[in-house]
């Protein structure tokens, strides 16, 4: 079996150009881990993911498992699948209050990298709906219109 045309259009558009030193080192590897990834995920019945929500999922999952390397990956490659620098940047923020600053910190860090190599002006306009005095009654209705109202 080889690489599908389907992956390997998919994988283009991820990153444009960029052919990985795995293809030569590792290649059973990434023939399998391509058409999986590329392919079968993205093409599995019933599962539509819209490319952009997919890319969302992706970089959330990937600060919740700790995967910097991989991270610093795929965050430019979500600009190509319309994912914008502020919604990058609150996947993160958000993270914090699930994971703690300790385990985001370098996932911060590593998206400023990654904008300062895009240009991206930082920092990003602000995107607060709430203030400090009113965040947490926000938050808990926020909650209610999730959950319902529970006593």
């Amino acid at each position: 079996m080889a690489i599908t045309e389907f992956s390997k259009e998919y994988h283009e558009k991820m990153f444009p150009g960029y052919v990985s030193n795995f293809a030569e080192t590792d290649p059973e590897f990434i023939e399998r881990f391509d058409n999986f990834a590329f392919d079968e995920v993205i093409n599995e019945e019933g599962r539509g993911l819209s490319d952009k929500t997919r890319f969302i999922v992706i970089l959330a999952t990937l600060v919740g498992c700790q995967g910097i390397d991989e991270f610093k990956a795929m965050a430019p490659a979500a600009f190509n699948f319309e994912v914008s620098p502020v919604e990058i940047k609150e996947i993160v923020y958000q993270a914090v209050a699930y994971l703690g600053i300790g385990r985001v910190f370098p996932f911060l860090k590593g998206v400023n990298e990654i904008f300062e190599e895009k240009g991206i002006a930082l920092p990003l306009e602000g995107q607060a709906k709430t203030t400090m005095d009113t965040r947490l009654e926000a938050g808990i209705q926020a909650q209610v219109d999730i959950f319902g109202d529970v006593e």
